[in-house]
């Protein structure tokens, strides 16, 4: 397969074009085009619509039990996290049943809202509690007796954030703060500037001068194509993606390279999951295991009420396994990225 530059790019450098030494410093590998696996299709009804929007821990599809016994899989975790054959309750009353399933990506959540009067990328950045605090929350949740919610001090439980943070949308509020997850987390955003050093690789996926951002999405005109383009930030306002790349959580799409680093987003809910077996813990954990099509890093059902419900493959084979023989897990190549070609990787 050639590769060929997306249409929505000029190499020239001529006037309001994004010009050269950007679309190159975003790896001149913006040229690859990539198929995706058989059990992905397109979700959209128009070029860039999209389904809901992640601004809030996802519940998993299956309810979790926590037993009083020494983790396998992390060292000096004294209790297991298991996965359980029971439907959680939020996925029954969001009706996951009659949800999309699309394909969970594995990289970093990012976000598309105003900023500076114009349309920037914003990171995700959690608030955690600051030591003393997550000693007490990791006591309150060893205890017995944790019948009752945990009492936080906002003020002066958590860690400084950077200016400009705010909290999610969807994150709990009382007396206007807001309330921690059952992680003890606040899910917020921070916004990415130009020439952030902590948040470069984010930065390289944008151009606010021309406001727009490289983003992998479905060609218009050949079915089952995926071309990275440059998408007007304007058209991805108040929607959530996935940062993905070669300096991205170890990279597990193998893009890019060390001299040519390539990055790019995916909206949220982009590629639909079909053939999908019944919701029974087994079934998918078979899917998982041994489809073809079961080869990618999970599921996320969009859900008739806005609400999202995820279910990692991962996770689930490793919460499904009892010994420690059994643990590792062997990584799978991604159905986004089969029969990849990038020139110079």
């Amino acid at each position: 397969m050639r590769p060929r530059p997306s249409s929505g790019w000029s190499f020239g450098g001529a006037e309001g074009s994004p010009g050269l030494d950007w679309v190159l410093f975003s790896g001149c590998l913006l040229q690859g085009f990539f198929r995706p696996g058989s059990c992905v299709q397109e979700t959209r009804s128009g070029a860039m619509s999209r389904l809901g929007s992640v601004q809030r821990k996802m519940p998993c599809v299956f309810v979790t039990e926590v037993k009083a016994e020494p983790s396998a899989k992390r060292e000096h975790q004294p209790f297991k996290v298991l996965a359980t054959e029971t439907l959680s309750e939020k996925a029954l009353e969001a009706d996951v049943y009659n949800a999309i399933a699309t394909e969970k990506v594995d990289g970093t959540c990012c976000y598309v809202t105003n900023h500076k009067g114009q349309p920037y990328l914003w990171a995700r950045l959690d608030r955690k509690p600051n030591k003393q605090a997550e000693k007490r929350f990791k006591k309150f949740l060893h205890s017995k007796e944790n019948s009752k919610a945990h009492l936080w001090n906002t003020e002066e439980d958590f860690r400084p954030v950077p200016e400009g943070w705010v909290p999610a949308k969807e994150v709990e509020r009382q007396n206007g703060k807001p309330v921690p997850d059952e992680n003890g987390h606040i899910p917020g955003w921070v916004p990415v500037e130009k020439n952030s050093k902590q948040y470069c690789w984010h930065s390289s996926v944008v151009n606010y001068e021309f406001g727009i951002a490289l983003v992998l999405r479905h060609n218009p005109d050949e079915p089952g194509l995926l071309e990275i383009s440059a998408v007007p930030l304007s058209e991805l306002l108040e929607q959530t993606l996935e940062l993905i790349g070669t300096n991205i959580n170890g990279n597990p799409y193998g893009l890019g390279s060390k001299r040519y680093p390539l990055h790019f987003l995916i909206p949220h809910g982009a590629f639909q999951v079909e053939n999908l077996p019944t919701l029974k813990h087994n079934d998918l954990l078979s899917w998982f295991e041994d489809c073809n099509e079961g080869k990618i890093e999970g599921i996320v059902w969009h859900c008739g009420d806005g609400c999202l419900i995820k279910e990692s493959g991962k996770e689930l084979l490793t919460r499904s396994m009892e010994g420690p023989e059994a643990v590792v897990y062997k990584d799978q190549s991604r159905s986004i990225t089969q029969a990849m070609h990038i020139p110079g990787s």
